[in-house]
């Protein structure tokens, strides 16, 4: 192996151990780069024989950076930073070039995928690419130009564009409704009540709002997307508490109903991230515009 060869490890395990040092934990790292914790025990292994020399103290399944691994990681970290510059100058550079978008899974399927040929009327050059993703992560730390998130705007690096609130909703299928009596919230108390997981309070809060004692024990399976959770629902499972935009199909026909008019909406909210050392990006900032625009519509008709 030639001298130049022997002193540039794997671009991967470099990449991996940036994530896993900027987390100190390697589940973390996985969720940013895309891999599992022992592919990531694993390109950090590779590294570490590369370099000879261990870069984190492991102490059961717990880690962290050691001196000489924090001193590897304040080198490599901008060495890396500088190349994704370098590369996102030279990709700029060809014409049509395509925008990555990671969206939440839900979001993508049931309010980006129908606007997107008004997107293509407005923007007929653009070519989007769109990944599912249900975590957030650092846009420096992978190639998205930007990502949808729910929640508060708090992702590092990222600037925030505040898109629209939720308005969620309960819903069932008629026959389960019919089945269980269902006439008021109260009748609600003791039954099967399916919840979004990463949504673990909404039901405390929606009874809270209806003047209800929130029953101790809520009992019902969790799922982790939304239209899972209105398949259960719509499948006898139970009620659930859905977003009102991600269910208009089952609502229009008939397949899930709403039994009561109490909403429940929170201070957390849906917002476009884009990344902060990119602020002059044009196809960036056209498709921040067209979305924006369609955000402003779907706030009017959830206040309206």
């Amino acid at each position: 192996m030639s001298e130049s060869r022997r002193l540039l490890p794997p671009m991967s395990a470099l990449n991996t151990f940036v994530a896993a040092a900027r987390y100190d934990s390697f589940s973390r790292a996985g969720e940013q780069v895309g891999l599992t914790q022992s592919a990531v025990s694993r390109q950090v292994a590779i590294l570490e024989d590369w370099l000879q020399t261990p870069l984190f103290d492991r102490r059961g399944r717990r880690v962290s950076l050691n001196s000489a691994g924090q001193a590897y990681a304040d080198q490599i970290r901008p060495a890396l930073d500088r190349v994704r510059a370098a590369t996102e100058r030279a990709l700029r550079h060809r014409e049509g070039r395509e925008l990555l978008i990671a969206t939440l899974p839900s979001f993508g399927m049931r309010w980006l995928a129908p606007r997107l040929p008004e997107l293509t009327l407005r923007h007929p050059g653009m070519t989007v690419s769109f990944s599912l993703r249900s975590l957030p992560f650092d846009l420096r730390d992978e190639t998205f130009d930007a990502a949808v998130h729910f929640g508060q705007p708090d992702w590092p690096n990222g600037s925030h564009l505040f898109l629209f609130r939720e308005e969620a909703i309960v819903v069932a299928a008629p026959d389960w409704l019919a089945a269980h009596r269902v006439a008021s919230p109260e009748d609600l108390v003791g039954l099967p009540l399916l919840s979004q997981s990463s949504r673990s309070t909404a039901w405390s809060r929606w009874f809270a709002s209806c003047g209800i004692a929130c029953p101790e024990t809520i009992v019902g399976a969790k799922f982790e997307q939304f239209l899972m959770l209105a398949q259960a629902a719509a499948a006898g499972a139970g009620a659930a508490l859905i977003p009102r935009f991600l269910i208009e199909p089952e609502i229009k026909s008939g397949t899930l109903v709403q039994p009561f008019a109490q909403t429940l909406s929170s201070d957390d909210a849906y917002y476009l991230v884009t990344r902060l050392d990119r602020p002059d990006d044009v196809s960036v900032n056209m498709f921040r515009d067209w979305i924006a625009d369609h955000a402003e519509i779907e706030a009017s008709s959830l206040t309206s």
